[in-house]
Order: structure tokens, then C-alpha cells, then sequence
């Protein structure tokens, strides 16, 4: 019989950040599908075409940020583990912002497909990354 390491109990610091970031994943989720949704209905109707669309869509981007940043806490500060490609989704979504970002001036006559199509691949990262955690695929 091999024994197994047991891991440390978690302490009520542990536990908040982590519903933090669980309940903020949604905040990543929900908000870049609006974006993305949005960015894509302005691409087709110009009476969507707003400066509110584009605070959103940058609401919603740095929001990626912050989650990451809450992951990083959870694993560095609070010695969780998490799944391998949890992670992996994470930071995929930081390099998919700026790859996005990147694109912006070369395809400024087509920047709400852009951002729309970019906003919804996002939402599909994070919500992998989702299904990833709850599964435990490690």
C-alpha cells in the first residue's frame, strides 16, 4: 500500500478566493458572450455602433485579467492545485486579448467582426476552462 500525501485543510482565506474565483468566472463568461454578441450585431446594424459597446468589451477583457489573477493567487499564495490545461485556458485568454488587440488597426473596416468573433472565442475559453475545474481533469 502506498502512502499518499494529504493535502493541508483549507483555511477560510482559501475558501473565499476560491468562491471568488468560481463566481467571477462567470462575470468572464457571461461578459465577453454580451461583448462578443453585441460587437457582432453593431458589425451588422449601425444603430448599435456606441462608445458604450467598447467600455463594455474592455469591461469585459480586463475581467480576464482579474481571474487569472485570482487563479495565480489560489495556486501560488494558497498552494492549491489546479487542473494542468485549467490553467493553460487562462492564460491562452491573456495572449488571445492581445493577439486580438494587435489586430485592431489592420482590421479597422472590420474591427466589430473582429472583436465580435474575438469576444465570443473568449467566452468558449473561459468556459472551458470552467468545465475543466469542476471535472478535475488534471
Amino acid at each position: 500500500m502506498v502512502d499518499l500525501p494529504v493535502p493541508p485543510p483549507l483555511l477560510a482565506t482559501d475558501v473565499l478566493l476560491l468562491r471568488i474565483h468560481r463566481a467571477w468566472a462567470w462575470v468572464v463568461v457571461l461578459g465577453n458572450g454580451i461583448a462578443g454578441a453585441w460587437a457582432l450585431a453593431a458589425h451588422r446594424w449601425r444603430s448599435l455602433r456606441s462608445r458604450a459597446l467598447w467600455w463594455f468589451t474592455l469591461a469585459a477583457e480586463l475581467a480576464i485579467f482579474v481571474q487569472v489573477g485570482l487563479g495565480v493567487g489560489l495556486v501560488a499564495g494558497e498552494k492549491l492545485t489546479a487542473p494542468r490545461f485549467h490553467v493553460f485556458y487562462g492564460f491562452v485568454a491573456i495572449f488571445a486579448v492581445g493577439i486580438i488587440y494587435s489586430y485592431r488597426s489592420q482590421m479597422r473596416r472590420q474591427k466589430y467582426l473582429l472583436y465580435g468573433l474575438g469576444g465570443l472565442f473568449l467566452m468558449g475559453l473561459g468556459i472551458r476552462a470552467m468545465v475543466l475545474a469542476t471535472t478535475g481533469a488534471r
